[in-house]
């Protein structure tokens, strides 16, 4: 693994500056590009010795002796959602070629994730990350075109460890092609050394095998329920100011009381919020609790 897949800053390129683009501009033109590509190729699945679990997934060219092969566009697994990013509303078309077994919690945007992938360039189908055995992911530290695509899909019902140390997972796990705009993806500032330009959409073959709810404080509320902005990303909520995202702050409202001694399970382990004072702000971020109860 190159571990290219993770977000990055402006930090990390120690390439000459890239002229900053419109994101509308760039968006557009991302889109005819994928377009293009989903109307001028055709998948297929490839047997991967490297792991019997993870087929690889191979595009290519409509020409040739692969004249008569049907295009992505037409597939009847492609499917797209809406992404929205600094006010710039992105197409995320993705491949669901299986989504998982129907009976396994599909992953939220700021969950753990056992997966298989294989990352490339759309213009050079060039790979730039691979993990072809499972590895986990935190998705908050993944890029968005990346994460938005995770729920989705489901994992398998179960999995087997075999004699050699390797693991096999029920043949039901979600299968999937992810298609990402630079917007979403890497947009001006690609990682150095991998290959992929400014500005160009990146693709991902994806497996999910298994996910994980996240408590990253450990505070007894999940994060993707510490996004309180409802923006679909948990590093910009920051309820008391205190310069510490709610998801990794153990006292959320900063009023000096826990934030797990302000929350509440039911018998059943359900999580409950508790909002004494009536204000329509549960204790655990209503920083006036208990001194107005």
């Amino acid at each position: 693994m190159l571990g290219f897949i993770f977000s990055c800053s402006d930090d990390d390129d120690t390439s000459e500056p890239v002229e900053l683009r419109d994101p509308e501009e760039v968006k557009d033109e991302n889109m005819l590009q994928i377009e293009e590509f989903l109307s001028t190729h055709f998948y297929r699945f490839e047997d991967n010795p490297q792991n019997p679990n993870f087929q690889n997934i191979v595009f290519d060219t409509i020409a040739g002796d692969n004249a008569n092969e049907e295009p992505i566009i037409n597939s009847e697994f492609l499917e797209s959602k809406p992404v929205t990013q600094q006010d710039v509303e992105y197409t995320l078309y993705y491949l669901k070629f299986r989504e998982g077994a129907e009976s396994v919690r599909q992953p939220t945007f700021a969950d753990s994730v056992l997966v298989t992938y294989r990352g490339f360039s759309l213009f050079e189908n060039q790979t730039f990350d691979a993990s072809p055995n499972p590895i986990w992911f935190d998705l908050t530290n993944n890029i968005r075109g990346f994460y938005e695509v995770m729920d989705e899909f489901r994992g398998a019902t179960s999995f087997q460890e075999n004699p050699d140390g390797t693991i096999s997972f029920d043949d039901n796990f979600g299968i999937g092609t992810v298609f990402i705009p630079s917007g979403i993806a890497y947009y001006a500032t690609p990682p150095s050394g991998s290959g992929i330009a400014a500005y160009e959409p990146i693709v991902f073959n994806i497996q999910l095998y298994k996910s994980k709810e996240s408590d990253h404080d450990r505070d007894g509320v999940p994060s993707w329920m510490e996004d309180i902005n409802e923006d679909r990303r948990i590093t910009n909520d920051d309820s008391d100011g205190d310069n510490i995202p709610d998801f990794a702050d153990i006292d959320d409202d900063g009023d000096g009381t826990l934030t797990e001694d302000e929350i509440e399970f039911d018998a059943e382990g359900n999580l409950i919020l508790p909002d004494s004072n009536g204000n329509g702000t549960p204790d655990y971020l209503d920083p006036t609790f208990p001194e107005d109860a």
